[in-house]
C-alpha cells in the first residue's frame, strides 16, 4: 500500500488517525507493527483488510493484496479477495466468536460463503485446520461453544478460521494479549510454522516489541499515525535509528534488569490526533529534539539500510553486519 490515510469526522473537521503510511509486505515475509496504544497500528491493518468501521474513511494512493486492488473489483470478487485470501486473527477471540453458535458452524462459514464448499466438505476442512493448529480432539471442539474452550485454544481456533480460506496475508492483531507467557510462545511458534508451511505473509500488530522480534524479520514502528522507522530485526537489536524505537526497546525488561530500579518508561504521553504538534510528533518527548524537530516534520527516508523519519537519527552500530535490504519495499 502507498500513502494510506484513515480519517474520522468530528465537529472540528476530519481527524486523521493514520497519516501517509506506505508499507509493502512480500510473499512469505513476516512483518511486525509496534507502537503505543493509539499509534495507528491496528487501524492500518484494518484498512488493509477492509474492516475500518463507519464513519471512517480510507484513502490510499495504491492498495494491493496479492497484486489486486480491492477497490477496483466487483463486490463478489472483492469479498473473495478479502474473505478468503486475507485472514485476520483478532486479539480477543472470546468477543470475536459468536457465543450462541458452536465452533464448527463458525469455522465453516467463510469457506461455505467465499469458496462455495458444501457443508460436509467444509466440516472436514475445519477438522483438518484445527488439527493443523494443534487443537486436540477437533471433532469434540467443533461441537462446543466458544466459552467451553480455554483462551489459548480459542486463539488457535481463530487462527484455524483464517486458514479456512486460501490466505496470502495473515493479519494478527495482538494475538498474544491476555495469554500467559507459555501460551504466548506457543501461538508465536504456531504462526511461524504456518508461515513456513503455507508461504502466507504475516503482519503482526503488537505493543510488545519483544514478542514481535521473536517472530518477525522486519519491524515497522508507528507513532501518532505515521511510520517513524522500518527496520530489519537484526539491525533493530543492534541499535535502532529513531529515538522512539530506542525508547521502546529500553522499556522492555530482561533477565539482566536491575530489580532494585524502577522499570524504564517513556516520559510524557502521545499527542491526540486533533492536537498534533507542527513538527515531529515525538519531539515533545525526545531528549535529542532540536528547534527544527519542533517546527518541521521529518520525511520517512532510507538511511543506512532502513527507513527512518528523524532529523537526528542515532548512528548505526558498526558491529551490525545484518542484511541492509530487509527494510526495503517490495511487492506484496
Amino acid at each position: 500500500m502507498h500513502d494510506l490515510s484513515v480519517a474520522f469526522p468530528s465537529p472540528d473537521g476530519p481527524v486523521h488517525t493514520v497519516r501517509g503510511v506506505t508499507l509493502d509486505v512480500r510473499h512469505g515475509e513476516t512483518v511486525g507493527i509496534v507502537g503505543e496504544s493509539g499509534s495507528g497500528k491496528t487501524l492500518t491493518a484494518m484498512a488493509i483488510a477492509g474492516l475500518v468501521p463507519e464513519p471512517g474513511r480510507v484513502i490510499a494512493g495504491r492498495m494491493e493484496i496479492a497484486g489486486r486492488d480491492p477497490g477496483t473489483l466487483r463486490a463478489p470478487e472483492q469479498r473473495r479477495l478479502l474473505g478468503s485470501m486475507t485472514a485476520v486473527v483478532f486479539q480477543d477471540p472470546l468477543s470475536s466468536f459468536n457465543p450462541a453458535l458452536k465452533m464448527g458452524r463458525q469455522l465453516t462459514e467463510a469457506s461455505e460463503v467465499h469458496l462455495g464448499l458444501p457443508r460436509a466438505e467444509a466440516m472436514r476442512l475445519a477438522r483438518d485446520r484445527l488439527h493443523q493448529v494443534r487443537v486436540p480432539s477437533p471433532a469434540i471442539r467443533m461441537a462446543q461453544y466458544p466459552h467451553e474452550l480455554s483462551g489459548g485454544m480459542r486463539q488457535r481456533a481463530m487462527i484455524a478460521m483464517g486458514l479456512m480460506g486460501e490466505p496470502e496475508l495473515i493479519i494478527a492483531d495482538e494475538p498474544t494479549t491476555a495469554l500467559d507467557v507459555t501460551v504466548q510462545e506457543q501461538i508465536v511458534r504456531l504462526l511461524g510454522r504456518i508461515n513456513a508451511d503455507t508461504g502466507a505473509a504475516i503482519l503482526m500488530i503488537s505493543h510488545d516489541i519483544s514478542v514481535v522480534t521473536s517472530l518477525c524479520r522486519r519491524v515497522v514502528v508507528m507513532y501518532a499515525g505515521r511510520i517513524v522507522e522500518d527496520i530489519g530485526v537484526g539491525s533493530l537489536l543492534a541499535g535502532p535509528a529513531h529515538p522512539y524505537t530506542e525508547a521502546l526497546l529500553a522499556a522492555v525488561p530482561h533477565m539482566g534488569s536491575d530489580r532494585d530500579q524502577p522499570l524504564a518508561t517513556i516520559p510524557g504521553r502521545p499527542p491526540q490526533p486533533l492536537d498534533l504538534p507542527p513538527g515531529c510528533a515525538f519531539a515533545p518527548r525526545c531528549r535529542f529534539a532540536s528547534d527544527k524537530c519542533h517546527s518541521q516534520q521529518p520525511p520517512l527516508e532510507f538511511r543506512d539500510g532502513r527507513r527512518v523519519a528523524c532529523w537526528h537519527p542515532r548512528p548505526p552500530d558498526p558491529a551490525d553486519r545484518t542484511d541492509t535490504t530487509t527494510a526495503e519495499a517490495g511487492p506484496a
